[in-house]
Order: C-alpha cells, then sequence, then structure tokens
C-alpha cells in the first residue's frame, strides 16, 4: 500500500483514539489545570507556525499538486497557480500566526481582483482553500501521530482558526464577485439604453429589450442628465424593440415624460406596439400628455418641426 492509501486509515485511527481518550483527556484537565494553562491556544498555534514555516515547501508543494489533481483554477496556468499558492500559503500561515484577519481580507480582495477575470468561479477558491486545510491537517496527523493528547490540543487550536480563514476568503471573494457583477450590469444597461444627440437640441434614446423596474429608472435618469447637459428641447423615445410592457413600467415612462416636461423638453414616443398601446389605455393614462407617433423617422420628422425645421421631402426624379 502506498503511503497516500494509507493516509486515510491512519486518519480513521487517530480520530476514533481521539474520542477514546476524550475522557481521559478531561480527567487529565482536571487533575492538572496547570499543564492545560502551560499550553494555552495561543502557544500552540506558536508551535503551529513554526511547523508549517519549516516544512513550507513541501507542504505548499503538496498543496499545488492536489488543486491540479482535483482540476481546480484550469483557467490559470501552472506558474500562475504557484505564485498564487506561494502569496495564500503565507498569508494563511501569517493569520494563524496574528490571529488578525484584516490583512488576509485584503488579499482576499486583491486576489479576487485578479483571477474573477479569468473565470475562476467560486467553488474553487473555496475548494482550494480546504485542501491548503486538509494538507495542513494531514502534516499535523504526521508530526504528532505518537503523541495523541498533543495532537489533540493542537487540533483544537487549529481548527477553528481554519475554519475562520476559509469563512474569510470566501466571504470576501463572493463580495468582489458581485460588486463586478454589478458593474457589468451597470455597464450594459448604459449600453442598451444610449441617449443619442442627432440634432442640436434634439435627443433621441432607442430601448431595445426588456425593461424591468431597474432599468426604467436608470434610462429616466440617463435621458433627464441628457436633456439638461445638451439644452435638449425634444426628446424621441423610440420603443419599437420593446415587445411588452407592464404596468409599473408604463407608469414610470408616462413619469418620465412629465419629468422631461418639466426640465423643458417635449418627449415625442414612437414605435408602440399594439400590446403597449393597450397596457397604456388600460392604466388610464392621459394620451393627451403624450405625444406619440407611429416609427422612428415619422417621431423625427415631429421633433424637427417643433424645433423648426422644415421638413423637406425629396421629389421622385423625372424619367428621360
Amino acid at each position: 500500500m502506498s503511503e497516500r492509501q494509507a493516509v486515510p486509515c491512519e486518519e480513521n485511527m487517530i480520530v476514533a483514539k481521539r474520542n477514546e481518550t476524550s475522557r481521559e483527556t478531561m480527567t487529565l484537565n482536571n487533575q492538572a489545570p496547570e499543564l492545560a494553562r502551560s499550553e494555552a491556544p495561543s502557544e500552540l498555534l506558536r508551535e503551529l507556525v513554526a511547523h508549517l514555516r519549516q516544512n513550507r515547501t513541501q507542504l505548499r508543494e503538496e498543496w499545488v499538486v492536489r488543486i491540479s489533481e482535483t482540476r481546480l483554477l484550469t483557467a490559470m496556468t501552472k506558474e500562475e497557480i504557484f505564485a498564487e499558492a506561494t502569496s495564500i500559503y503565507d498569508s494563511y500561515v501569517e493569520a494563524l500566526e496574528t490571529e488578525a484577519f484584516e490583512a488576509l481580507q485584503a488579499y482576499a480582495r486583491n486576489l479576487s481582483e485578479r483571477i474573477i477575470p479569468r473565470g475562476v468561479e467560486t467553488h474553487e477558491v473555496v475548494g482550494i482553500v480546504l485542501l491548503l486545510r486538509d494538507v495542513l491537517a494531514r502534516s499535523l496527523f504526521a508530526k504528532y501521530q505518537t503523541d495523541f493528547k498533543k495532537l489533540n490540543r493542537i487540533l483544537d487550536a487549529y481548527e477553528p482558526a481554519a475554519n475562520r480563514i476559509a469563512n474569510t476568503v470566501a466571504v470576501g471573494f463572493v463580495q468582489e464577485r458581485e460588486r463586478v457583477i454589478r458593474q457589468q450590469q451597470e455597464a450594459i444597461r448604459e449600453l442598451s439604453t444610449p441617449v443619442l444627440q442627432v440634432r442640436e437640441r434634439l435627443l433621441i434614446l432607442p430601448i431595445i429589450g426588456v425593461i424591468d423596474p431597474q432599468r426604467a429608472r436608470q434610462l429616466t435618469e440617463q435621458l433627464l442628465r441628457g436633456i439638461r447637459t445638451n439644452r435638449a428641447k425634444v426628446v424621441v423615445i423610440d420603443i419599437t424593440g420593446v415587445a411588452a410592457m407592464d404596468v409599473t413600467v408604463a407608469n414610470h415612462l408616462v413619469q418620465t415624460v412629465e419629468a422631461s416636461r418639466l426640465l423643458g423638453a417635449t418627449v415625442i414616443v414612437t414605435g408602440l406596439s399594439p400590446e403597449i398601446a393597450q397596457t397604456l389605455v388600460t392604466i388610464g393614462v392621459d394620451l393627451g400628455k403624450m405625444n406619440t407617433v407611429g416609427d422612428l423617422q415619422g417621431g423625427i420628422e415631429q421633433a424637427e418641426r417643433v424645433l423648426g425645421y422644415k421638413v423637406a421631402t425629396l421629389a421622385e426624379p423625372e424619367p428621360r
């Protein structure tokens, strides 16, 4: 049997031994409280940290092998994985030594910023941290396998700290990932609702796709900013690319028209589908306050007339 195959069996024997000796350990603590005081968790952690630093190269390499075997961080090269593993290992040991997690939290955020754009998933980050915890625990079993009482005390000091470290890294990654997702969603919304200036004092807002309440609020804010920045007098909102609109969004559209009017701009809505027109009628919109035109071209022509431009129709060329 290989050494790797024998490790789980040794662990099972040690776990069983821990259970068998639990009462004995309690008795020992009752009979000799000075021994418990002499090996406080902080002192045990210092001994643990010394062991992890002394065996840094071996443990780090074993961890990298485990990462490769479990096919984690596949979006990164071997060199990148090794570099990150080195930094994570050192940060891990430092957190154990200082029992302060602020630096680890900062590192977790920094790590997330680097690897999230590479497509690394949350389960991969959690997985590599748990693998490191497992690698270090195995080294402790191997070091103290002949001293079960010492092993018990070492594990009692190590396990809570290791769990807190894993939780800190996981939470930091998730928070950074959520921040990136929000930024991407914001950028997509801005790209999907551009406010375009086609003439002096004339803006067009073409809307395509599904409009939810959040996007409706965003396009209103963008439009009102555009009206003020460009001192627009007429705005054409084209909703040809919007297949459906619920009552909440329809009401928001009406409020957008009213808000634009308060800023001195006339709004022309084009491209209403029969379904959207029916929704506006159902909610009781005063259609007298909403200027609607069938299509975008007609809306632009109407806007130019409002601005005082003369709309000329090109005559058909006479046949020769």
